[in-house]
């Protein structure tokens, strides 16, 4: 596999091309596999977007600061810088994880993305990692306002529901699906006091959860005089 248009799209490359090989290897093709690498990705992508926001917004608290750095890193924004530098179509994996739409599928772009953060560190230090993960974000760190609310939806179905005294809603779970390695959680958010039942369903819990939240609060926005604000769907 030709990885030299890759390496042009990062800036970087690799001195120790088994270290590539390896990041770009989901689980499905064999071993060794990218698994041990998006663990020290995950690392230092988080250590360098905390520096960048740390740097660049002297004033916010670190709750916000936590909050802005939250949104870098979640499944969603790594998905959308690994789809800017085309690295779904130098995966390597299984016949069947392909023919299932691997290669487009954003937790698995997500964990590659990581897994190639993680192979910079390895192969060229902290510098060279920085270096990459500061250019890769550059567009998406200067698009940011702090000053602009950012609430996920279960927040802001929780801030309504508050508000109007009513009870908070209930999440539960109407079962799993697919593999133990790739489960679907589908997820019910249960509003009595509103009439109100909605479906979400993700990879993990957590994202079902607000995957279901936010079809609850656009039902409810579209009952609302005043346009509310967007919700967030945090996916991590």
């Amino acid at each position: 596999m030709n990885t030299t248009p890759l390496e042009k799209h990062i800036a970087y490359v690799f001195k120790q091309k088994n270290l590539l090989k390896q990041a770009l290897t989901h689980r499905s093709y064999g071993t060794p596999n990218n698994e041990r690498l998006e663990f020290l990705g995950d690392s230092v992508v988080n250590c360098v977007t905390a520096q960048l926001l740390y740097v660049r917004f002297p004033a916010p608290t670190e709750g916000v600061l936590s909050r802005l750095r939250a949104n870098l890193v979640c499944q969603q924004s790594l998905f959308e810088i690994a789809e800017q530098i085309h690295l779904g179509q130098y995966l390597m994996m299984g016949d069947g994880e392909f023919k299932t739409g691997g290669r487009q599928r954003p937790s698995t772009l997500a964990d590659a993305l990581e897994s190639l953060f993680g192979a910079i560190l390895l192969d060229g230090g902290f510098d060279q990692a920085n270096q990459v993960i500061t250019r890769l974000y550059a567009e998406k760190i200067a698009a940011i306002n702090p000053e602009i609310p950012d609430k996920d939806a279960k927040t802001l179905l929780q801030e309504y529901l508050q508000s109007r005294h009513l009870p908070l809603p209930d999440y539960t779970l109407i079962q799993t699906s697919g593999q133990a390695h790739e489960q679907i959680f589908h997820i019910d958010c249960i509003i009595p006091a509103l009439s109100l039942r909605t479906h979400g369903q993700a990879a993990n819990r957590r994202a079902a959860e607000q995957a279901a939240a936010a079809i609850a609060w656009q039902t409810i926005s579209l009952q609302r005089p005043s346009k509310p604000p967007k919700p967030r769907l945090n996916t991590t």
